[in-house]
């Protein structure tokens, strides 16, 4: 068994120091990379009895899913931490000309919409996990259960931690920045407001499949 503090330490330690990333978008990343974790666990106790045979077809394709969703989600955490640096560099540029100041506004703006695309992208990954385990819940190992409701919990937790980080970023950008960047940023919130509805009413269907196999 693998010490649990083994590669932990150092990806908390860099959380939890004063540098702005990683940050709530890289943490709802690896909330991410974990319930997927978990989806493999279960999936892998499914398959290993023929007991629940029921459920080896969706064991299989969730295990497959989850398997490449690790890497996916790491991949997210990585991503959205370079993508907020790219904001920070925008506010260091130059501004002592019209020009400069208005190259340093351009920036700022494409740095927020790169830094809101990331966590935007991490939460859709999320509501596939959450419709995933929905499919899953009703024919997995009955006594893995509530690890499966544990990445489910998991799972929305990332879509609402990455969804406060969209609507973080898209509101610093504000009318100054122009009608394109506004306009993107207005698709992008609806979006994310229509990710957080649809992984609550996944959560809540999870939850109910659970409760009533417990």
């Amino acid at each position: 068994m693998i010490g649990l503090n083994d590669g932990y330490r150092e990806i908390l330690d860099a959380i939890a120091s004063d540098s702005p990333t990683p940050g709530g978008g890289s943490v709802a990343a690896l909330s991410l990379a974990h319930a997927h974790a978990l989806v493999c666990m279960v999936a892998r106790l499914t398959l290993k009895s023929g007991k629940w045979e029921s459920g080896h077809d969706t064991a299989t394709r969730v295990l497959d899913g989850s398997h490449k969703g690790i890497a996916n989600a790491i991949d997210l955490a990585r991503r959205d931490a370079e993508s907020f640096d790219s904001v920070m560099l925008a506010f260091r540029m130059p501004k002592t000309t019209d020009e400069e100041l208005s190259q340093r506004r351009s920036a700022i703006a494409k740095g927020y919409l790169k830094a809101s695309k990331v966590p935007l992208e991490t939460a859709e990954t999320g509501v596939v996990l959450l419709q995933g385990i929905a499919e899953f819940a009703s024919n997995c190992n009955a006594n893995a259960i509530t690890d499966l409701a544990a990445a489910a919990q998991l799972a929305h937790s990332s879509v609402s931690i990455a969804a406060l980080n969209v609507k973080i970023n898209l509101d610093s950008l504000d009318d100054s920045f122009g009608p394109d960047f506004k306009d993107e940023a207005f698709e992008m919130s609806v979006m994310i407001e229509n990710l957080v509805v649809d992984a609550e009413g996944h959560e809540e269907e999870i939850s109910q499949i659970v409760a009533g196999r417990i």
